[in-house]
């Protein structure tokens, strides 16, 4: 892409997931990002780390900059290199795209469109309720309900025809129009449309935090106003809205309207969420962990050195793999050297991280946990055997101190380090003591240690209390307990599969 140049880029209704290809790759490519406030900030991170991040986003009358200053910024800063402006829903639906576009091609710049997945489809769709269907609805109309500042309404020069939406119309989906929901029911149903309409407002659709009402012309006002619903919120009104109660599938996934705390290392807890978040949950990080190199690498170099000499290496975790396999490159050998050493491997996705590097291992036991490679091993294997144990420099002592009174010789060597890493420790505690925080998950001893160091071990006692405490196996929830914590929740199996299965069935 060349310089000086502005991508007006849709960035859907809120779901993340419905950012499209290409607004993720130009993002990739920007200078200059500069952004509103229905557009996630979890879009930024497909920016480079040197992008420029400007927020001009308005919400509720709080403008951080007018429409004007907008234009003018894109402006001057596409004279400096790429800007991408993203946008909430799709630059050219009630977005003002269309008034920014018209700024630049003024000003000479170039510029071009990437369409985003609008609210009026989208958010319909993730209540359940859609636009057209051959037996109730085959028109629709998108209608701003927003209140200009001199009182007219819609926000256009034009004037809405009401007669002819009221009965010309199949379904009608109105934006921005919370606020003047009354004055949208009192016309529609004056000029023609029947009181028993069925209606919906959808409050921050196809996110966890999605809230719908549902009513008809005669009733809704009430009802939402009985929800204390605010802004931002889409206005759904036609026949096709009472298909809601048979297609309504994103507010019944089982972890719908939970907000789940993930306290594992922020490497590793994009899985984790994305399993947490296909199953309608809300997720905040909080890594109290960073998985960093150890102090020093001479111990696992000098075990490298002499690695034709051990009988077995034993892996209890993906970290072991990657840092172990990544100093053996550095010192110029490749998985050639293990030949004639037999592997063994805690835990499936141990295991398989050994075998996306071409290892067939020879041992994994059935319960991922230090206890059950001894049944796997059996005593007259370990005996008179030489063990290498690369992993965290913290680790449990339970297996190397079996291994040996078995017979074996072990060396345990530091390849990482789990330290404390906890960026937003106020926002977290405030989360919490106002019950926003339904599920705290902790996936290793490590993470509920750092955790309390970084809340106060009485003040997260405390707190914990009012929410439930997910563990991902039976060490990660003695050691919890170990703090006056006891878990509500504890995985069958010590996976992170089966901690989200645990969650989905038990919360």
């Amino acid at each position: 892409m060349k310089k000086g140049k502005v991508y007006l880029v849709g960035a859907g209704p809120g779901d993340p997931g419905l950012l499209t290809l290409k607004g993720r790759d130009v993002l990739a490519q920007a200078d200059v990002v500069i952004y509103d406030y229905l557009a996630s900030e979890e879009f930024l991170r497909y920016a480079p780390a040197h992008a420029r991040r400007i927020y001009v986003g308005k919400k509720g009358g709080d403008h951080t900059m007018s429409q004007e200053a907008i234009n003018r910024l894109l402006v001057e800063k596409a004279r400096e290199g790429v800007v991408v402006r993203l946008k909430g829903g799709d630059p050219f639906v009630f977005g003002r795209g269309g008034e920014e576009a018209q700024e630049l091609a003024a000003a000479g710049i170039d510029f071009e469109i990437v369409p985003g997945v609008t609210a009026a489809v989208a958010v319909p769709a993730y209540a359940g309720i859609p636009l057209s269907h051959r037996d109730y609805a085959s028109s629709m109309a998108f209608i701003t309900g927003h209140e200009r500042a001199d009182g007219a309404m819609p926000e256009t020069k034009e004037s809405l025809d009401w007669e002819k939406l009221a009965s010309g119309v199949g379904t009608l989906v109105f934006f921005m129009g919370v606020k003047n929901l009354p004055d949208i029911a009192q016309r529609l149903m004056a000029h023609g449309r029947s009181p028993r309409t069925p209606a919906a407002v959808i409050r921050w659709g196809t996110t966890p935090q999605q809230q719908t009402v549902v009513g008809t012309l005669a009733d809704i006002v009430e009802k939402v106003q009985a929800t204390g619903l605010k802004p931002p919120a889409i206005i759904v009104v036609g026949e096709v809205v009472r298909l809601r109660t048979e297609l309504n599938w994103f507010e019944t996934k089982p972890l719908f309207g939970k907000t789940v705390l993930v306290t594992r290392a922020r490497e590793q807890a994009s899985e984790f969420r994305r399993a947490l978040e296909d199953l309608g949950a809300r997720c905040v990080e909080f890594p109290s962990i960073a998985i960093v190199p150890p102090a020093s690498w001479d111990p696992l170099d000098r075990a490298l050195a002499v690695l034709h000499e051990y009988d077995w290496v034993v892996f209890t975790s993906v970290n072991g793999v990657k840092f172990f396999m990544e100093r053996l490159w550095a010192a110029g050998r490749d998985v050639r050297a293990l030949a004639g050493t037999r592997l063994a491997a805690i835990g499936p996705k141990t295991a398989e991280a050994l075998e996306q590097r071409g290892l067939r291992l020879d041992v994994v036991p059935e319960e991922y946990r230090a206890e059950s490679l001894f049944k796997a091993l059996g005593e007259t294997t370990v005996r008179g055997r030489r063990f290498l144990l690369p992993r965290a420099a913290q680790a449990r002592d339970v297996l190397p101190q079996t291994l040996r009174r078995w017979g074996a010789e072990v060396d345990v060597v530091p390849a990482y380090e789990t330290v404390p890493a906890a960026e937003g420790v106020d926002e977290v505690k405030a989360m919490l003591a106002r019950g926003e925080v339904h599920v705290v998950t902790f996936t290793a001893s490590s993470t509920v240690t750092f955790f309390l160091q970084a809340i106060g071990e009485h003040r997260a006692a405390e707190l914990l209390k009012q929410t439930v405490v997910a563990c991902i196996g039976p060490i990660t929830a003695d050691t919890a307990r170990s703090f006056g914590i006891e878990p509500r929740v504890v995985a069958e199996e010590y996976t992170i599969p089966g901690l989200v299965r645990a969650l989905a069935s038990r919360v």
